[in-house]
């Protein structure tokens, strides 16, 4: 059974029920996300050894977090355990021409806290093969993205394969200091994963004749952003989400997956994806990616199985995409009527 680390911090998610706006709600359901803790969780439900890296606070809610991702069979043994408070926050999910919204309260979480004595990266990667984080994680503070650096550092001299997902998150940082901090990391990633707008926001490369707001997607405008990506990192894969957008319900989801060494891109099949919740899309992405990748698959067969595996996670309620290899390999090979199975 294949190892997957990943690193980063999981917050209590806070929201309305149903399609409520904040300031109708009475009430807030309570669950738990974070971009590498749906990684981990994904792949735990696709039959992988993920382990999640963070640091929660010792009492209650950090075990409740804790336990959020225990239940599902993923590894929490290297969690550090310290700070005062977990991260938290508040969905308001859109719908029709109304965009979701989101509000984040997670200024001093324990997460932000941590020190490199916090983690033992040699006895981390013991027996793993893979290790990924994401552009948020080194944005929470300058001693985060230090313990970034080292984890990375460790990574490759154990060989262990490396992605990271942009993630580019304005109300964390600047667009300059993602690209200074970001520009040095990279060059220690293999797989880089990105959306329509990361490579833009963090590092300035723009797909041609595209258009996010409007939904316009031109195919060669980021088949030349990977291959410059690529060219300016020396990554092995590059994978680009293509979303669509319609409207908050409605989106038409796709992929590409560039392979430098063939100069070959690979463009999986198109969803329409009526949404229930979007949340977790591109982690559930991502780790369909990192599944199929260390399942030797071929590039056709991984990309197209990280856009199914992606696509389910749009019907699923909360950060965690539920699925397993049944399932997105049903979707992935043409079957997406959602007729009941008996």
């Amino acid at each position: 059974m294949k190892k997957i680390v990943t690193f980063g911090e999981i917050m209590l998610r806070l929201a309305p029920e149903g399609y409520m706006r904040f300031v109708q709600a009475e009430k807030f359901g309570a669950t738990y996300g974070g971009g590498e803790a749906n990684v981990a969780v994904s792949l735990a439900n696709l039959g992988m050894k993920a382990a999640f890296v963070t640091k929660l606070p010792s009492h209650e809610i950090g075990q409740c977090a804790l336990n959020s991702l225990s239940r599902f069979g993923v590894d929490v043994s290297h969690i550090a355990r310290g700070g005062s408070r977990l991260g938290i926050y508040f969905l308001e999910k859109g719908a029709s021409q109304r965009p979701s919204k989101v509000i984040y309260d997670r200024a001093g979480a324990s997460i932000s806290t941590a020190e490199p004595a916090d983690f033992d990266w040699e006895a981390i990667f013991e027996g793993a093969d893979w290790f990924h984080f994401t552009g948020i994680t080194p944005a929470l503070s300058p001693g985060v993205a230090q313990i970034c650096a080292e984890a990375l550092t460790v990574a490759k001299r154990m060989n262990v394969s490396v992605s990271c997902d942009l993630n580019y998150r304005k109300n964390l940082w600047s667009r300059e200091d993602a690209s200074r901090t970001m520009g040095e990391l990279m060059k220690r990633v293999d797989v880089c994963i990105a959306n329509e707008e990361d490579a833009a926001d963090v590092f300035g490369i723009h797909a041609k004749q595209s258009d996010v707001v409007s939904g316009k997607i031109d195919r060669d405008g980021y088949t030349d952003v990977a291959k410059a990506l690529a060219k300016r990192f020396g990554f092995k894969r590059v994978a680009i989400t293509l979303r669509e957008s319609l409207s908050a319900n409605d989106n038409v989801w796709s992929a590409m997956l560039y392979i430098p060494e063939t100069e070959t891109p690979y463009f999986s099949k198109k969803y329409p994806v009526h949404i229930v919740d979007r949340v977790g899309g591109g982690d559930s992405f991502g780790a369909g990616l990192i599944y199929a990748s260390l399942s030797d698959c071929a590039p056709q067969d991984a990309i197209e199985f990280a856009v199914a595996a992606s696509c389910l996670k749009h019907s699923i309620e909360g950060d965690f995409n539920l699925v397993s290899v049944d399932e997105v390999a049903k979707l992935a090979g043409g079957d997406g009527s959602g007729r009941v199975q008996r």
